[in-house]
């Protein structure tokens, strides 16, 4: 698509009227069935082997992994560790340091920078509601909180410890030995014990009482006309749902959307991990709970604002050329099937950012700790 056909595209977005339902309107009727509740509502368009999950609250009850169950003497450590520089390399940066309370626990920027002021390639996802994620990172590389604690706290280009020094130079301060043997029945600081105390303050960081979730558990006045609207749109003309669905609005797999340049930098996706043809350029589908909250969007921060990346899917993003010498034999990355052009009215994306704004609600908050000493 060339750039006056994209301009017209976001264009579609600006000077939309409020949704105003006369009460005899097939709109109105269409609402109502959906403030009956779920069991009412039409269903869901629904691509050909999509394994679908109808739409749910969130449980508020985190899930904890046996091998680490959680409590309160683990989650106060896990905080001052969370927010403590000494971990990384530097002493200058902290997992907050990307993942910042002030910015939705994400960090604004389009790629992060790390450790001598590297800039990365992928950016920051939030890591509110973490605790309910399958697949780590944006390309699944780690099973489980605790690894990616590890890979974070290790890798060269963000906090680039050697977790050996660190944890020596925790030992060495007067406040951690007691916090660790309060969280683990004794003062020895170890790797393992570190990730699981961060691992375990992340899955304290949730976001469970939006407009959409009381809406799902029986309010049915928490989500406007508008909203209700974008909710039918969300399931049905929009295709959100072929990817967006669950109490965690995710598939929780690995698409391509025309976004990846997967010969430069950190764009080949899943396919650096499973090496299969349909993984080149795949990253994580994320879960669209206060997304809202935390731009730029994509793995790549390539789209600045909710407006930007609803034109993006309306006009059903691209599909990347063929390079005749890319110098190597990665496959080109193909887009997702599950991909189409939407035609979207102006009036109908603007009912779909009033459901995408549903999901929000109130972000976990708390002032940074200070060091310990």
């Amino acid at each position: 698509m060339n750039k006056p056909a994209i301009l017209k595209c976001m264009l579609v977005l600006l000077a939309v009227p409020a949704l105003a339902l006369a009460s005899e309107s097939p709109l109105h009727a269409l609402v109502e069935r959906y403030r009956q509740g779920p069991d009412h509502w039409p269903q869901a368009n629904v691509d050909t082997g999509v394994d679908y999950q109808p739409l749910a609250a969130i449980a508020e009850q985190v899930p904890v992994p046996a091998n680490n169950p959680l409590t309160a003497a683990k989650h106060e450590l896990g905080k001052h560790l969370f927010f403590d520089r000494r971990l990384s390399a530097s002493e200058q940066i902290a997992c907050a340091s990307c993942h910042d309370p002030d910015l939705g626990w994400a960090d604004g920027r389009r790629a992060s920078i790390g450790h001598n002021r590297q800039k990365g390639d992928i950016n920051a996802p939030t890591v509110v509601n973490s605790a309910w994620l399958t697949h780590i990172f944006w390309n699944g590389r780690a099973a489980s909180l605790e690894e990616q604690v590890i890979a974070s706290w290790t890798n060269p280009i963000e906090m680039a410890a050697d977790t050996d020094v660190a944890v020596e130079r925790l030992s060495e301060t007067q406040s951690y030995p007691a916090l660790f043997e309060r969280a683990f029945g004794s003062a020895e600081v170890t790797p393992e014990r570190v990730a699981q105390a961060i691992a375990s303050f992340m899955r304290g960081l949730t976001l469970t009482n939006t407009p959409f979730d009381r809406f799902m558990r029986g309010d049915t006045d928490a989500m406007s006309d508008e909203a209700l609207h974008g909710l039918h749109l969300f399931r049905t003309k929009a295709r959100c749902i072929n990817c967006h669905h669950g109490s965690q609005l995710t598939d929780n797999r690995f698409h391509h959307l025309g976004t990846s340049f997967h010969n430069v930098g950190d764009f080949q996706g899943r396919y650096r991990l499973t090496g299969a043809r349909d993984d080149v350029g795949a990253f994580r589908t994320p879960s669209l709970r206060g997304a809202a909250e935390t731009p730029p969007f994509m793995h790549n921060g390539f789209v600045k604002d909710l407006d930007m990346l609803l034109a993006l899917y309306n006009m059903g993003w691209w599909q990347n050329a063929e390079l005749p010498d890319k110098g190597n034999d990665i496959p080109t990355a193909k887009l997702s099937p599950l991909i189409k052009p939407l035609s979207l009215s102006g009036t109908e994306v603007h009912a779909l950012k009033a459901f995408l704004n549903s999901l929000n609600g109130t972000m976990p908050w708390m002032e940074m700790p200070e060091l310990l000493p």
